[in-house]
């Protein structure tokens, strides 16, 4: 029986108790397991994952050791060892609803002209959010989706899916391996160990458009994102912002994206409005934001000057 889809989950150093989850969530598919496959690739984890997770509960699936630090090699490990035409990217703190990949799989068909899509992420927290973090809860990767929405527009973020639960047509991903290939400087849009850049996920969803094919998010596609006590925390919301700055600046600079920096004197003005309508906690989030992009502009300068 020829296998459909590709499930490609990455992690690194990942909490027991939340890729338990994961992975039974996997097992728990209404999608036969002769029509898939599993791929759990251990980037670079202190401890060998293959020797504390089961997989045999699947006919189809392989404990793989990536030793290069970072998402994104991880991906592309992930995608070079995948078999299927479809592939769906799952992290490891990704919890499917049971008809995730048939879903994903009937949404293949029945719109060939996308090549990336996601869904419907819901977030179930530790503890109960304090109401300060409701206005960055956007980016813990939440998406309340209430509608079908898609199209073919590279710079049209609302309908472009995060990492969480993406998935690709074979000829998207192989394109993006062939751009990492090309310029290994993309990396730097993908998180690696503690830093937080997060663009990697857009970059290769919007490979699509490169292909003439469009992005697309359906409501049918649902999981629930794990997210412990940590990541409500503001120095991790933080680092999170100056990650966005950093990451999505770069992205820009690849994607041939016109780079909006404002001047001091704006910024000062703006913060000050800031202060005076939100508080001091906004004006520390705009200013995490702005150091990311200074310090990804530096690095494309000294790109700039080294090429």
């Amino acid at each position: 029986m020829e296998v459909l889809i590709s499930v490609i989950i990455c992690t690194h150093n990942p909490r027991y108790d939340y890729l338990t989850r994961v992975l039974n969530s996997l097992e728990n598919q209404t999608l036969d397991k002769q029509l898939w496959e599993l791929l759990l690739i251990d980037n670079a984890s202190k401890s060998f994952i293959k020797n504390e997770y089961d997989l045999s509960w699947h006919p189809y699936s392989r404990h793989i050791r990536e030793e290069q630090l970072g998402l994104t090699p991880a991906r592309v490990r992930g995608i070079k060892e995948s078999k299927a035409e479809i592939l769906v990217m799952v992290d490891d703190d990704n919890v499917l609803d049971p008809t995730y990949l048939e879903s994903a799989l009937k949404i293949s068909r029945d719109y060939p002209m996308i090549g990336s899509w996601g869904g419907k992420i819901s977030a179930e927290f530790e503890i109960i959010p304090p109401k300060w973090t409701k206005p960055y809860q956007r980016n813990l990767a939440i998406n309340n989706l209430e509608r079908d929405i898609w199209s073919n527009l590279v710079d049209y973020r609302a309908t472009t899916p995060c990492g969480a639960g993406m998935c690709l047509r074979r000829e998207v991903a192989q394109k993006y391996v062939y751009l990492i290939a090309s310029d290994p400087r993309r990396m730097n849009l993908d998180r690696k160990g503690k830093l937080l850049n997060s663009a990697g996920d857009i970059d290769l969803a919007i490979t699509a458009c490169d292909l003439g094919l469009g992005t697309g998010l359906f409501t049918c596609l649902k999981l629930t994102h794990l997210l412990p006590n940590s990541r409500l925390q503001e120095d991790y919301f933080l680092r999170l912002q100056e990650g966005l700055g950093y990451s999505s600046t770069i992205f820009n600079y690849f994607r041939g994206f016109n780079q909006i920096q404002p001047k001091w004197r704006e910024s000062i003005i703006y913060i000050l409005y800031l202060f005076v309508r939100y508080g001091l906690r906004r004006c520390r989030f705009y200013l995490a934001s702005q150091t990311g992009r200074k310090k990804a502009l530096e690095v494309i300068d000294d790109w700039g000057k080294n090429s």
